[in-house]
């Protein structure tokens, strides 16, 4: 009872503390938002909704089913997840956060994983994806396309390394139900899945796409939402000096390990939103560029308060728990630092120096213009695109109106 008193206490108080920044700095509030606006529709939205269709089109089609069966064998040893596991995992790099954890709670729903499973898979499915970190981070914020495959490299060996430790987690708790054990993979058993899977679903292709549309649309709606709200409140941090105030801790903390002082201010923007600590990060110049990339790499594992917000949003229509994966981006925020400290030397030997080694990197990666070519096209074509699938989205809601139908 009085733990509960105490949570409402301070979720009040801070609820307040906000409202008063938001009347006290109003512009900035304004500009923040305009700032999350753009991101959302410039770059988030084009880039997930494609992916999130695809997704739930291939659930519905039994072909996530079918994958399943082939994976059981990788995945069920490896990180104690079914198969299935293993095509979330994938899409989940491919497209971003939180992709991840929209498949998990998807496939939850659908019965396809128990809650154990769902939690330990939610813990490293969800990751950035290669173009934000070579294209954005290391292309656009550090001019050093190189880094990326660095950045990149250390990101997703930090992912399947927390979810090599993740396997342990709830290992205690008996398993509900057993599980036929499945050495290898049966193809005939596969595409009986698959068909079953698809037989089970009695929706149309138009109201099969439709859904996809409708929930995919949702989902990156509430997405956008948060991207904002933490831009505001990231801002407004800022201007109230709190910021500075958390950064004087971590100040003491890159000191014991010669970090520059003027890394905590990056760092703890970061905490909040990725993007914006990854662009300060990069702006440091009194920093060394090795140091900078391990608070970067912890940064994006870490992930900002802003995409796991997001992500407890979407578990939070299920049964499964949010503190694993908060915790699992602690170990992977931990872990990528490590991995970029340790493989810094051979990279930047091999990648960094004036001298082209015999293992350099080809020529056209050297050039960052195309990639800052292709980077600027594509956020000149996605508001366009963003615009149009709202459109699309409301005339699907529009023909979906109960009261449409009882007139027609």
């Amino acid at each position: 009872m009085y733990r509960s008193r105490v949570k409402t206490i301070i979720l009040a108080g801070t609820a307040s503390f906000l409202a008063f920044a938001l009347v006290t700095f109003p512009a900035t509030a304004v500009e923040a938002s305009k700032d999350g606006l753009n991101t959302w529709w410039t770059i988030v939205f084009p880039s997930l909704l494609p992916f999130l269709i695809l997704s739930e089109v291939l659930i519905g089609f039994g072909v996530v089913r079918f994958l399943g069966v082939l994976l059981e064998p990788i995945m069920r040893p490896l990180f104690k997840v079914p198969g299935v596991g293993g095509f979330v995992w994938a899409m989940g790099m491919v497209s971003g956060f939180p992709t991840g954890a929209k498949l998990t709670a998807r496939l939850r729903e659908e019965k396809q994983l128990t809650k154990l499973e769902a939690e330990r898979l939610v813990s490293f499915s969800n990751a950035s994806n290669p173009m934000f970190i070579i294209g954005a981070v290391s292309a656009a914020f550090f001019h050093n396309p190189k880094l990326g495959f660095l950045l990149a490299g250390t990101h997703y060996l930090a992912n399947f390394t927390v979810g090599l430790c993740m396997r342990f987690y709830g290992s205690d708790e008996k398993p509900t139900h057993k599980r036929k054990e499945t050495s290898i993979p049966s193809l005939k058993r596969a595409m009986r899945e698959l068909h079953h899977t698809r037989l089970k679903d009695k929706r149309p292709l138009g109201k099969l796409l439709g859904d996809a549309v409708t929930s995919s649309i949702q989902s990156l709606l509430m997405i956008g939402g948060f991207i904002i709200l933490f831009s505001v409140i990231n801002r407004l941090l800022f201007h109230l000096q709190v910021t500075s105030l958390l950064a004087g801790g971590v100040e003491k903390f890159f000191d014991l390990f010669s970090f520059s002082s003027a890394l905590s201010i990056p760092f703890i923007a970061g905490i909040f939103e990725i993007t914006l600590g990854s662009k300060l990060t990069s702006g440091v110049e009194t920093s060394t560029l090795m140091h900078q990339a391990i608070v970067t790499s912890m940064i994006l594992g870490f992930c900002g308060l802003s995409v796991q917000a997001q992500v407890a949003s979407i578990l939070a229509q299920t049964d499964i728990s949010f503190k694993p994966f908060f915790f699992a981006r602690i170990l992977q925020a931990f872990f990528a630092s490590i991995y970029t400290y340790l493989f810094w030397d051979a990279f930047s030997t091999r990648f960094l120096e004036d001298d082209k080694p015999a293992f350099a990197m080809p020529d056209f990666i050297n050039d960052t213009s195309w990639l800052a070519a292709a980077a600027e096209k594509w956020m000149e074509a996605g508001p366009a695109f963003t615009i149009i699938c709202l459109s699309i989205y409301v005339v699907v809601l529009f023909i979906r109106l109960p009261w449409r139908k009882r007139t027609i």
